[in-house]
């Protein structure tokens, strides 16, 4: 009763708090038998203080009130900060390189402060298993189709000037460690005349490369042994390699400073809805707008469900499972519902090896006809070695163990034979990485699906995603908020061309 009295007194002082004009007043008030007298006034600093004290009365009313429950370490349940919002704009499903560039470029682009709001779930925050940043991290133009050209020299003029897109107030720069040593392709006599029509589509794309005879290679780098080797294809800028971990985390930097939410959590379902239309050729076809998405808490029973207007599937080299999840690719095969996305993943092994008398700092990024390509990595002699397995060779993708023999059988001889110095090395380290490999035509896949007209998706793109991840990016953010690509024109890499089952092969895959 008397803590009831109390807190009537306060509140009587209020009155006194909340008149309009600065007044002193002098209240008086029988509490038993003390007299209370008080000065009051409309200061600022008294009326903070005031409620103050009827926040710490309330804290010590409902202490009170839990200690006479049975069990006095008794508390009520919180909801947990780590849950995604109940309610988005737009759901990204990975948070790779390329989930966070088009998370970037969303608020990059929106209008308004907060117009779009923006939610990235990612499974694994540490990137443990992530293809961004256990790629080689290589940047090139030397594509044989425009739109791949077009897409790396756009990323590579974004991550020259990174600090004028990227930077965060109060944050050190980003530094990219972007040596610009350039690729240098080898070519047999078989594949000269490719390369030549390559270095043509090159050119009229803009991106700055050189072909070299096999004695302009010589003497240039003289560490190079020409043997088999009738042309030669060396990019003069743009080209190189970064750290793929400083970009990832650039942008994710930037996009959260923006306002993007980050989640840990994986998706595990959508709630969607269908309605069945007839094509002119007379299929049924279910088309799939989806409302919601069930998001798995990491290590946890809990799930969120998020309600939102599209979802970006950038699940790298899992997107097809995702896809699934809707049905995409399970219905009759000859059907529009039975093709799938053509994405799975493919292990790729990367070798660190030390050569203390191996070529020096104008090293390029070598890409020999064998398919065997190494760069320097750091000083003092260390490099990186990695070769695609054949087809039937292809290793098991349960695990990212590595196959040291193979380095031996399929990489070293290639090293040895086309620079010298290389019969001589040792391997340091390694480690695998996932390829969101597209089996139809190993190019990137960029676009709004078919069966489900609120999902973009943003993969596929076979090794090269890191590198062409900022225009990539861009491109994903403008179909949604302008409702076209509006920079590049990428539509033949939409899925038209799934559909149509008219591949654009690209030639020069690494």
């Amino acid at each position: 009763m008397s803590t009831w009295r109390r807190l009537h007194v306060k509140v009587q002082t209020t009155r006194g708090l909340l008149t309009s004009r600065p007044v002193t007043q002098r209240h008086t008030w029988l509490k038993g038998h003390v007299l209370l007298c008080q000065s009051l006034s409309t200061c600022t600093p008294l009326r903070n203080d005031f409620f103050k004290d009827l926040e710490a009365q309330l804290a010590a009313m409902r202490k009170k009130a839990v200690d006479a429950l049975p069990g006095s370490s008794w508390s009520a349940l919180e909801i947990n900060p780590n849950l995604p919002p109940e309610r988005a704009d737009i759901v990204i499903v990975g948070g790779g390189v390329v989930g966070w560039s088009i998370a970037y470029w969303l608020k990059q682009k929106e209008r308004v402060r907060g117009e779009v709001k923006v939610v990235v779930v990612e499974k694994d925050m540490t990137y443990s298993q992530a293809s961004t940043v256990l790629s080689a991290g290589g940047i090139r133009q030397q594509f044989s189709l425009p739109e791949n050209i077009h897409l790396s020299m756009a990323s590579a003029d974004f991550m020259r000037n990174i600090n004028e897109h990227l930077s965060v107030l109060h944050e050190d720069p980003v530094d990219l460690q972007f040596n610009q040593s350039g690729y240098l392709f080898l070519a047999s006599e078989d594949v000269a005349h490719i390369m030549e029509t390559n270095y043509s589509t090159q050119r009229d794309a803009g991106a700055k490369v050189a072909l070299l005879s096999p004695t302009q290679l010589k003497e240039k780098f003289p560490w190079i042994n020409t043997n088999g080797v009738a042309l030669a294809s060396y990019g003069l800028e743009n080209e190189g390699w970064f750290d793929p971990w400083t970009l990832l985390n650039a942008f994710r930097r930037k996009a959260i400073s923006m306002g993007v939410i980050q989640c840990c959590g994986e998706v595990t379902d959508f709630k969607h809805t269908t309605n069945m239309v007839m094509t002119a050729d007379g299929e049924h076809l279910g088309l799939r707008r989806i409302h919601s998405v069930k998001v798995q808490m990491s290590n946890s029973l809990e799930y969120q469900p998020v309600e939102c207007a599209i979802v970006v599937n950038a699940a790298g080299a899992f997107s097809g499972k995702l896809a699934e999840m809707l049905g995409i690719g399970l219905g009759p095969k000859d059907t529009i519902a039975g093709i799938p996305v053509p994405v799975e993943p493919r292990k790729r092994y990367i070798y660190v090896f030390h050569c203390p008398d191996g070529p020096g700092l104008d090293t390029p990024f070598l890409i020999d006809y064998s398919g065997v390509y190494f760069r320097r990595e750091g000083l003092g002699g260390n490099y990186i070695a990695g070769t695609s397995p054949e087809e039937a060779e292809e290793p098991d993708t349960s695990n990212l163990e590595v196959d040291h023999q193979f380095f031996e059988d399929k990489i070293w001889p290639y090293l040895a034979n086309r620079v010298p110095a290389f019969e001589k090395l040792k391997v340091t380290s390694a480690w695998a990485g996932f390829y969101d490999y597209n089996t139809f035509d190993q190019n990137g896949i960029i676009g709004i699906h078919p069966m489900v007209n609120n999902m973009y998706f943003a993969t596929g793109f076979s090794g090269h995603g890191l590198q062409q991840s900022p225009a990539v990016g861009r491109a994903v953010a403008e179909l949604i908020l302008d409702g076209g690509f509006k920079t590049l024109d990428l539509n033949g890499l939409s899925f038209r061309r799934i559909m149509a089952e008219e591949p654009m092969l690209e030639r020069n895959i690494v």
